[in-house]
């Protein structure tokens, strides 16, 4: 068994903890060699065992002793495209999927946007899930950002490490339910290119410690 099956089961324990997903809605992934390890089909993290993790290699065939997600196939080509990513986590969150389902993507209302990699989280098109058609159009969504509504259907997000990506997932929902409340009270102000190519620039070290004498701003 892999050493990263323990710490997986717990990254999606932690998802459904955090309500990103109840049930056996959404998935976890993590980069394991040239493949990656995904959390198994139609189990909640609450019912499964470390053991249970499937791997799925490289050219697609899955090794465990249960079947992968249904949208393995979605996990697998944004590794294949993303070589920097480390981990994926794919939600039906309440907030992003109620604005997922309004087909929105999440503008430059608030500098946070600039988090996940530019100056808006684009909602990717409607396909059937589990199917290439969905695979391609999120992967076409994530260009150049580390998360993405997919239509209809949830988010999703992106990190280097499994020790982050459940992180980004709960501010991602965050984010989107600040858009959902702010648009309660009509369309909100947009920040401008010039005040998102700021955030994207001090997003350089966002979330990084450093130590006190550090001169980069808190």
């Amino acid at each position: 068994m892999s050493p990263l099956a323990a710490p997986l089961l717990e990254a999606a324990r932690g998802m459904s903890a955090a309500r990103l997903s109840v049930g056996t809605a959404g998935n976890v992934s993590v980069r394991d060699g040239s493949g990656f390890l995904v959390t198994p089909s139609g189990m909640a993290p609450a019912r499964c065992e470390a053991a249970d993790m499937t791997h799925v290699a490289a050219d697609g065939s899955a090794r465990g002793r249960r079947a992968p997600s249904s949208e393995w196939r979605l996990h697998h080509d944004i590794y294949a495209a993303r070589p920097e990513v480390g981990a994926i986590l794919h939600a039906h969150a309440p907030f992003a999927t109620a604005l997922a389902c309004q087909r929105m993507d999440v503008p430059a209302f608030h500098y946070m946007v600039a988090r996940f990699g530019g100056d808006s989280v684009r909602c990717g098109a409607y396909a059937t899930f589990g199917t290439q058609a969905l695979s391609d159009a999120t992967v076409a969504a994530l260009a150049d950002r580390s998360a993405a509504l997919m239509a209809n259907h949830g988010m999703i997000v992106l990190a280097p490490d499994l020790a982050s990506v459940l992180d980004r997932a709960i501010e991602l929902e965050a984010l989107c339910e600040h858009y959902w409340r702010a648009r309660s009270l009509g369309e909100p102000p947009l920040l401008d290119a010039a005040q998102m190519a700021d955030a994207l620039d001090q997003f350089r070290w966002y979330g990084r410690p450093r130590p006190l004498d550090s001169d980069t701003p808190t």
